[in-house]
């Protein structure tokens, strides 16, 4: 049976290390990868409703799964918005689905990124990390001669831990590539 690569790390590497920096007592309280949200807000798409067509097709293209949409729930006049308007798409990875999209995301996608020097090491507060992407051509499964707008992404990391010091170890140790010194 197939098992991501990522995942026999965690089980393997991950877990032993994090015992040993944290003191766990079991191994029950080492924090782990609960899911990941990817999520695109398209607010063009009050004006235009192929993006959001377009915008299925290729974040679940990325993520391996369908993705689906996300709506409206209160009325914005300002930005002609009404409630229940579809404005956004999100998609939720959990076990397998997920490390391999974390594992591509860390070898492929992010490398890709121009001038890349890491990623901000800023957590919520309560062990989850979001991670802004500005394009998302940096995925190898989009084309880009289909490419109709280019749009930004969220990538949330869902994680179990109780601090962003554990949960900062734990991506740190998946291979989440940070920017070393604080600027």
């Amino acid at each position: 049976m197939y098992v991501p690569e990522l995942k026999n790390k965690y089980k393997n590497e991950i877990v032993p290390a994090l015992i040993k920096e944290f003191g766990y007592k079991t191994v029950m309280q080492v924090p782990k990868l609960k899911k990941i949200v990817i999520n695109q807000g398209v607010g063009q798409a009050i004006a235009d409703k192929k993006l959001l067509e377009s915008g299925v097709k290729e974040l679940s293209d990325i993520a391996g799964q369908k993705a689906v949409l996300t709506y409206s729930s209160k009325d914005i006049s300002n930005f002609k918005l009404r409630r229940n308007m579809p404005i956004g798409i999100m998609v939720t990875l959990r076990e397998e689905r997920m490390y391999e999209f974390l594992e591509r995301l860390i070898s492929v996608a992010l490398p890709r990124i121009r001038d890349f020097k890491g990623i901000s090491s800023k957590l919520d507060g309560r062990g989850n990390y979001t991670l802004g992407i500005t394009e998302q051509i940096i995925f190898p499964e989009i084309d880009l001669d289909k490419v109709t707008k280019i749009m930004g992404l969220q990538v949330t990391f869902v994680t179990s831990a109780k601090s962003d010091e554990e949960a900062f170890a734990l991506l740190k140790n998946f291979g989440l590539p940070f920017k070393t010194s604080k600027n």
